[in-house]
């Protein structure tokens, strides 16, 4: 009988919108690694300052981390919590340059406010999740 591959953060990165909460909550302790972000980061297109501000860590952080070393429970589960909802972004959009520009542009749904700049917490994040659950589902945002 096989033995079963132990699997790491990264294996589940293109996994991460088919993981359940207890899963995720798991990796966010097991804690993410730079190499992880870096995945992220190309997926999202975001540059290290914009990272910074939507993840609410230090730039410098970011940066200096070796490619395994790990981050934190707390910040991994903010990145896991952003590569999440891109993937879902991506569900609704079907297209990265339409997401893309979604998550750039002001949203009168949002009170005027661009998704990235309210996403640095996790009630900003909650609220943009919502909003594409309801241009999923066509409900008037």
């Amino acid at each position: 009988m096989p033995v079963p591959k132990k699997t790491t953060p990264s294996d589940h990165f293109t996994k991460i919108s088919k993981l359940t909460p207890m899963e995720k909550m798991q990796l966010s302790k097991m804690g993410v690694s730079k190499k992880y972000l870096e995945e992220v980061k190309a997926k999202t297109m975001l540059d290290y300052q914009k990272l910074a501000n939507v993840l609410s860590i230090n730039r410098a952080t970011l940066i200096n981390k070796k490619q395994e070393q790990k981050f934190s429970a707390a910040q991994s589960e903010r990145i896991i919590g952003l590569d999440a909802l891109y993937n879902q972004g991506l569900e609704v959009f079907q297209d990265k340059g339409k997401l893309n520009g979604w998550l750039n542009t002001p949203n009168k749904a949002l009170g005027g406010k661009i998704p990235y700049d309210i996403m640095d917490n996790q009630f900003g994040r909650e609220e943009v999740l919502n909003l594409l659950g309801r241009i999923q589902w066509g409900v008037y945002s």
